[in-house]
């Protein structure tokens, strides 16, 4: 997560517009506060819920696991998560090796997360791409086969911010999406509670352009495991429109279409030459086509409430409301306890490694009504959600 041609929308299916309506079922109230959302409101699951349904509100999503305290999208992230209660795992963000596995890593370029800078028999595989229309320089995930992959380990991605992460540098290779799948069904017998995953498409104009399509590869191995129907526990997400409408022709899960700041333009619009930035997709119109073809959206935190010139938090828009009114959930993206990650009210100091009040910070932003958040530090996420509950 974090995002650092127009195409003919695609209408709305029975299937479709059933799950949308599933999505706000028996908490429609809840979920159509423009404002405020109140506690005494329905917000746990009924008895016997399945799909989305079956998720507290608001929801704990673990981002890349509990990747406030290990190495981002590792077995030992995921596993913590589960540990400290996320309600579900965004294990992982899919990349394609040269060889056309799908393996969890932020990016393509996986220099940042891996060892791979000490394998003296890879030096000669640094090279500089244009990764969505920016020169990227480093080491390419497709650029390796699986195996050659599996000799290298992850490493702490923002080691300035968290120090105490590099302790689990070079632990845990890097997994893969069948692997992940085996895992959710190991954990889910392991703990006696169904676990949820939230893979993400990773630039899939990118992949494609190499023919190593992502939304079929996803589609395959759901398929083969069972996990690609409305009530699976497997909610996809992309920043591209376009991946999530292949998706959405190819399996029945929950489908979320993720956006990034107001004034940016999603990759396959870029291509296609589809002038429409974040900012049209967010207005009503742009809510009911992405409703069309999605059950949810994963926008910015700074577009449920904007900052202000001094960083601190200004009034909520509307798009928490507008987003319920045609039966979208808004699970937003990324709470973190650090100082640098919070809005600028909530920071204690200026250490760059320090904590802050993450549970003021969650608190105004669960008060929009949005129905869950990504977060870095699950056990944070949940005591923030258990004093709002009860507040």
């Amino acid at each position: 997560m974090d995002s650092d041609q127009a195409n003919q929308q695609t209408p709305v299916t029975g299937r479709r517009a059933l799950l949308g309506a599933a999505v706000l079922g028996a908490s429609g109230a809840v979920l159509g506060l423009p404002g405020v959302a109140r506690a005494a409101d329905t917000r746990t699951a009924a008895p016997g819920a399945r799909g989305l349904k079956s998720l507290p509100v608001p929801t704990i999503i673990g981002h890349r696991g509990a990747s406030g305290y290990r190495p981002e999208h590792t077995f030992g992230s995921y596993d913590l998560a589960l540990d400290l209660g996320a309600d579900i795992v965004e294990a992982g963000d899919l990349v394609v090796t040269r060889d056309g596995h799908l393996v969890c890593r932020h990016e393509p370029e996986i220099g940042g997360t891996t060892d791979v800078a000490s394998h003296p028999e890879f030096a000669g595989r640094r090279t500089t791409k244009v990764l969505d229309g920016v020169a990227t320089t480093g080491w390419f995930a497709e650029d390796f086969t699986l195996a050659e992959l599996k000799t290298l380990r992850a490493v702490e991605r923002i080691p300035a911010n968290r120090p105490h992460n590099t302790l689990y540098d070079g632990r845990w290779e890097i997994p893969t999406f069948e692997e992940v799948l085996r895992w959710q069904d190991e954990q889910t017998r392991k703990r006696g509670r169904q676990v949820w995953i939230y893979p993400e498409t990773k630039h899939p104009t990118y992949f494609r352009k190499l023919g190593l399509g992502l939304e079929e590869r996803v589609a395959k191995l759901l398929r083969k495991y069972g996990k690609d129907n409305r009530n699976s526990p497997v909610i996809l997400q992309s920043f591209e429109p376009t991946s999530i409408q292949k998706l959405n022709q190819l399996v029945d899960n929950p489908l979320v279409v993720l956006l990034s700041s107001a004034d940016s333009r999603p990759y396959d619009f870029v291509e296609a030459g589809d002038p429409r930035t974040v900012a049209d997709l967010i207005t009503p119109k742009g809510l009911r086509e992405i409703a069309g073809y999605a059950q949810g959206i994963g926008p910015t935190l700074d577009l449920v409430i904007p900052k202000n010139a001094d960083g601190t938090l200004g009034r909520p828009t509307r798009l928490v409301s507008d987003a319920h009114k045609v039966g979208l959930v808004l699970h937003p993206y990324t709470m973190r306890n650090e100082n640098p990650f919070l809005p600028a009210e909530y920071r204690k100091g200026s250490a760059a490694d320090a904590y802050g009040d993450p549970f003021g910070a969650f608190k105004t932003y669960f008060a929009t009504g949005i129905d869950g958040v990504f977060t870095d530090n699950a056990d944070t996420g949940l005591l923030a959600r258990a004093d709002f509950l009860a507040g």
